[in-house]
């Protein structure tokens, strides 16, 4: 693995710094910002700022580094932008609402779309026109995501598409979503399946608000009933959609791996406010997530160091979504037990308005979950880097029709 920056990299992110500095104002060490608010004009707000932010970094030419120049990019190096985005992860700024549309489609259709999808598509994502969503799981479908029953059928120039979806994020807010739909019930579940390029303001999508515990309702529940897809809307070849959602969730997982955000520096100031650092049994812990943390920082460099050589990370993907799936599970337990009391607080009464609570400890399912839960990291890593058998299956080469339900 590489460590050091080469002068190169280093100037590059001076100069990432410089522009972040003069567009916007670094993060409060001692303001932790809670994103996730139950009120809708809060959300709306929120959407709001991010769309601002990326017509900020696409006019200033910060927007898509790695895209093709000829959309919008600046076709730069996975590496150099791994580093503006630790630059950018110290700034007050929104960039969320984009994760989708410019980590997870925006790369696909540059893989697998078609000139007129990719003119269509990726400069408006970069401008901050498109809030997109994805629309893969469904109820009997979301480990086991090639069960997906969702029906699409070809109506001469159009796709007919009748299912239903869940835990799709930001969906009520969305403009496009990325769909999966079964069109061949006779080929094997892999097999039979399409990617769509969906306008979510298209009749017959209906869109209910799942309300959380929280009391936010960041993910809703989809139906599409009878919707009206172009053929032009297909992404990569139809039955091979399959392929083209490992390109979007290899870039999901690769996103969370990345564990840009909060650090172990804001875990030990809220354990310094608290008082708790002399403790022997909570340094301990301290130091386990410190450990946690250098093992994400040390795969990271091993996906870097692959980019910079021109190679396409491979295990280093699962194997990072699995190291920062273990330690936000570790990570909400220790914030709690920090706080000790003041951890059963919510809201207004809560330190830091309960961003500790909201973000933290019950926020940890949407990494942990999105992009494939870190059991199917584990099984991923098993069969594809340790050689181990796959489980005994016959669900591979049976009709999708023929399997149970």
């Amino acid at each position: 693995m590489d460590f050091e920056e080469t002068p190169e990299e280093a100037a590059w992110r001076a100069e990432c710094r410089a522009f972040l500095s003069q567009h916007a104002s670094e993060k409060s060490a001692d303001k932790m910002t809670l994103t996730m608010s139950t009120m809708a004009e809060d959300e709306l707000a929120h959407v709001q700022a991010c769309r601002d932010w990326q017509r900020t970094k696409a006019e200033a030419g910060w927007a898509g580094l790695t895209w093709p120049v000829a959309y919008g990019g600046r076709g730069l190096s996975g590496l150099l932008q791994g580093i503006f985005l630790e630059e950018e992860s110290h700034f007050d700024v929104a960039p969320g609402m984009f994760a989708q549309a410019i980590g997870m489609v925006g790369p696909s259709i540059i893989v697998h779309g078609t000139e007129e999808q990719k003119q269509a598509f990726l400069p408006s994502i970069l401008r901050g026109e498109q809030v997109w969503c994805q629309l893969f799981s469904e109820p009997n479908a979301g480990s086991d995501l090639a069960g997906l029953r969702t029906k699409a059928e070809l109506d001469g120039d159009e796709w007919v598409v009748t299912g239903q979806k869940v835990w799709t994020s930001s969906a009520h807010v969305s403009d496009w979503g990325m769909l999966l739909a079964r069109t061949d019930f006779d080929a094997p579940k892999h097999r039979g399946i399409t990617y769509f390029l969906v306008d979510m303001r298209s009749p017959g999508i209906e869109v209910r608000p799942l309300k959380q515990a929280t009391g936010g309702a960041e993910f809703n529940e989809v139906f599409l009933e009878e919707v009206r897809i172009p053929v032009g809307n297909v992404l990569g070849e139809v039955n091979g959609g399959w392929g083209v959602a490992m390109t979007t969730l290899t870039s999901e997982r690769a996103d969370i791996g990345s564990g840009h955000g909060m650090s172990f520096s804001n875990i030990l100031e809220l354990a310094r406010r608290f008082g708790v650092t002399e403790d022997l049994v909570m340094r301990q812990k301290l130091m386990e997530l410190y450990i946690s943390y250098e093992i994400s920082r040390f795969t990271g460099y091993r996906m870097r160091t692959a980019v910079s050589r021109g190679e396409a990370p491979g295990p280093e993907v699962s194997v990072a979504k699995i190291a920062v799936s273990n330690r936000l599970a570790f990570q909400g337990d220790l914030v709690e037990e920090i706080m000790g009391a003041q951890g059963m607080l919510w809201g207004d009464d809560a330190p830091d308005e309960g961003y500790w609570q909201s973000m933290v400890f019950t926020g940890q399912w949407m990494a942990r979950i999105g992009g494939g839960t870190e059991d199917v990291q584990r099984n991923i890593v098993g069969e594809r880097v340790l050689g181990l058998p796959r489980e005994p299956s016959n669900d591979r080469t049976t009709p999708f029709r023929e399997l149970p339900h």
